[in-house]
């Protein structure tokens, strides 16, 4: 696919802030470019524009090019910097699922771009014609969030590489859940597609929430437009530096990882037995969407009782389900007990 055609051409032909330290190549010891202040405090310089020692060590983990990979401030910085390249405003539109994750259409109002929704089936899985028959030539980018937010579940793997080869445009395949499932990530799909465009984050399960860093890979055409496009210094040292620390200590994450879907599993049993509970959505996350006979009662009851879930019953397809993320033994084992205590009110 020929990217550059789908490219804003304000885009194509913005040239972009030049920073010192992105002008700057080598080695140096003396550094009288930037405008800093001489006395260092750790902090006195510029970080990396291009976080390259991040990349790199994200690079090794993951088998993938550094240059296919683009930092930004949470995913969110992503996702607003696809519509700023590609989606011209009052003209292009956006292709998304619903329910899913609320960003897309967040990003698409702000950016003025049109939000194009077209519900999962009974199974919370893709339509593969529906999403395209809602699709047309103004059509910029398809946004699949697998696993899926509120839902819980993957989307069919088949289906998704199935939009990717037919859609004439940008496919978005979210991957904020991945870690939790059991399915490979779509990154290595890369190489094979240069319109698809993978999200992953720090937050979820490398449990760095508070720090804000979401990674994008693609090729390295559509990531150098990302790089084009964000402000110069987007991601500053103290994030730098602290994922570095935590990329090699991915070993404990691991550890975390394992122990929070053994919890899930544990927590599905406890669930099954409460009257309350009508029905648990099968998940690859670290969460679970469950339906009960009145979410909003539900809600307000944990929340006075300092419990926080969420309660997506305004959220098509999701009418008294409340969205429970998976805690440690004892805060998942309160939960039960209060719910336990309502279900016999």
């Amino acid at each position: 696919m020929e990217i550059n055609k789908l490219v804003r051409k304000n885009i194509l032909n913005l040239k972009p802030y030049s920073s010192a330290r992105s002008e700057f190549k080598g080695e140096g010891s003396v550094f009288l470019d930037a405008n800093e202040s001489p006395f260092d405090n750790d902090y006195n310089r510029y970080p990396d524009p291009l976080q390259y020692a991040v990349k790199e060590r994200i690079s090794a983990i993951k088998n993938v090019d550094k240059d296919s990979i683009f930092l930004g401030n949470g995913s969110d910085e992503a996702i607003d910097l696809l519509f700023r390249i590609f989606c011209n405003p009052a003209k292009d539109n956006v292709v998304a699922i619903a329910p899913t994750y609320g960003m897309y259409e967040v990003c698409a109002d702000i950016n003025d771009v049109e939000y194009r929704s077209v519900n999962l089936d009974d199974n919370f899985d893709i339509d593969i014609n529906a999403i395209l028959k809602a699709a047309d030539d103004n059509t910029k980018i398809i946004f699949l969030c697998s696993p899926n937010n509120p839902t819980g579940n993957l989307l069919n793997r088949d289906k998704i590489l199935s939009l990717i080869k037919s859609f004439n445009g940008i496919v978005v395949v979210d991957e904020a859940y991945i870690d939790f499932a059991p399915q490979e990530s779509f990154i290595q799909q890369i190489p094979r597609y240069n319109n698809l465009v993978v999200l992953q984050t720090f937050s979820k399960a490398w449990g760095q929430a508070s720090v804000r860093l979401g990674m994008a890979y693609s090729s390295i055409e559509i990531i150098s437009y990302f790089n084009k496009v964000k402000y110069p210094y987007n991601i500053n040292i103290l994030t730098q530096r602290h994922i570095l620390e935590v990329l090699n200590s991915k070993d404990g994450i691991l550890d975390q990882t394992k122990e929070i879907l053994k919890q899930k599993e544990i927590l599905i049993k406890e669930l099954e037995g409460l009257e309350i509970v009508k029905k648990i959505y099968p998940s690859n996350a670290n969460f679970l969407l469950v339906k009960t006979d009145n979410a909003n009662q539900i809600y307000d009851y944990l929340v006075g009782k300092g419990i926080i879930v969420r309660n997506r019953s305004k959220i098509t397809l999701c009418n008294d389900c409340l969205r429970i993320t998976i805690g440690q033994n004892e805060e998942n084992a309160k939960l039960i007990e209060e719910l336990t205590k309502f279900s016999k009110k």
